[in-house]
């Protein structure tokens, strides 16, 4: 017998409409109280990922993927492949415990720190403002990785350089983000939520 969670991903799939709270059943109680500040709302994940992954070829990258929301949204309202990187080795777990019970075979979790992935291997990047935990306290999510305001330099430098070097085409997403130095190459296409998605496209540079 189908399972309520069976049913969501088939329900997203579809097209049809799910909110967060029905969506977050999949996730541990303690993973779906912190959902509303620190994970991406459903009808968020489904707009950036359809800009994101307009075909199957596309590999997507959610820097800063904490429990894999955006990922699982957008691995079943798109043919895309999605990949998530997040320092919290427990909430890979997570994620990868559920790729595996809900058989969803484009997404892939890797615990690692952002600084040590090549962005030459996807095709666009999803940014949800990941590393603002550094900077401001009350977004705090827990005290398992280091946080410091220089962390939040290093991780935004970093991620501006692979953005610079990325190929024309490329595509990006940001939501809520703080972060607006978005390399010169790339071309804001829109801006939607009262500015704070932002849809970009590379026409310049690499």
């Amino acid at each position: 017998m189908d399972t309520y969670n069976n049913i969501i991903f088939r329900t997203l799939a579809a097209n049809l409409e799910t909110t967060d709270e029905e969506f977050d059943q999949i996730y541990p109680e303690e993973l779906r109280a912190l959902s509303a500040l620190h994970w991406t709302p459903v009808h968020i994940a489904k707009l950036a990922a359809e800009f994101l992954a307009p075909n199957a070829n596309c590999k997507v990258l959610d820097i800063g993927s904490g429990v894999g929301k955006f990922c699982f949204v957008g691995a079943a309202v798109t043919k895309g492949s999605f990949h998530g990187v997040e320092q919290r080795s427990s909430f890979v777990t997570v994620c990868n415990a559920l790729a595996a019970q809900y058989k969803i075979p484009n997404v892939s979790f890797k615990n690692e720190n952002i600084t040590n992935i090549a962005f030459d291997a996807f095709d666009a990047f999803y940014f949800f403002n990941p590393f603002y935990e550094n900077v401001e306290q009350t977004l705090i999510i827990d005290d398992t990785v280091q946080r410091k305001e220089g962390l939040f330099l290093a991780y935004s430098d970093y991620v501006y350089q692979q953005l610079d070097q990325s190929k024309i085409g490329t595509r990006l997403v940001t939501y809520h983000s703080i972060w607006d130095d978005v390399p010169n190459g790339f071309q804001l296409e829109y801006r939607s939520l009262n500015g704070d998605l932002s849809f970009w496209t590379k026409t310049e540079g690499q």
